[in-house]
């Protein structure tokens, strides 16, 4: 077990084991809508290096993959690394690996967008503030950072949603910019760019 973190790599791995979908992404108008509120509360048409960590089966991954030059996706599980690659297989500038964060941070790569979906409260608080230093340390000064997660109690873990929320608030140090409270999950979107009306009229 990673030091600090509420469940460990072979946690997923065993989830994988009994299905291939062991949080019932495909077919769930749950999901399909939250993945919509997700895609439309990005501030940015485009971005220029994406990473996606805990992808899952990239359920996610793939219409994010449309609105990047380049994304990088992760999952601790191999399982899911291995579905999302063959889901995303013929795009060039999407690249899949297996990690365990946050020690297999990808140190040295920056980002303009980091999409946090339904995985920090994995993590126990030390590990999960290890992340927020990595991911500060990896975001570029114009970048977005999104969080989405679930608000009800989950067995085992530290923090709920909106726990995880207020200590990414508090970490982050960035002007929210989106904060949706659906009774099921919880949506933040922090960015130092202006508003998505105000850049569109600055570029014009």
């Amino acid at each position: 077990m990673s030091a600090g973190a509420a469940m460990d790599a072979p946690y997923f791995e065993r989830l994988y084991a009994h299905s291939p979908d062991p949080w019932r992404f495909e077919g769930s108008w749950y999901e399909a809508r939250k993945r919509a509120l997700v895609l439309a509360s990005l501030p940015r048409q485009r971005y220029g290096a994406a990473f996606e960590p805990a992808c899952a089966n990239g359920g996610l991954t793939a219409p994010l993959a449309a609105r990047c030059d380049r994304l990088l996706a992760c999952d601790t599980a191999a399982p899911a690394v291995h579905t999302t690659r063959e889901r995303l297989a013929g795009q060039a500038h999407v690249e899949c690996m297996q990690a365990w964060l946050p020690e297999q941070w990808p140190h040295g790569r920056r980002f303009d967008l980091v999409v946090l979906s339904e995985f920090l409260y994995y993590l126990a608080p030390p590990a999960l503030d290890g992340l927020l230093h990595a991911l500060r340390a990896s975001l570029l000064p114009h970048g977005t950072v999104l969080a989405c997660h679930w608000r009800h109690p989950i067995p085992d873990c530290a923090l709920d949603g909106d726990a995880v929320h207020t200590r990414l608030h508090a970490g982050l140090a960035l002007p929210r910019v989106l904060e949706v409270r659906d009774v099921d999950f919880r949506l933040d979107v922090w960015c130092a760019e202006p508003s998505a009306a105000g850049l569109e009229h600055r570029l014009e």
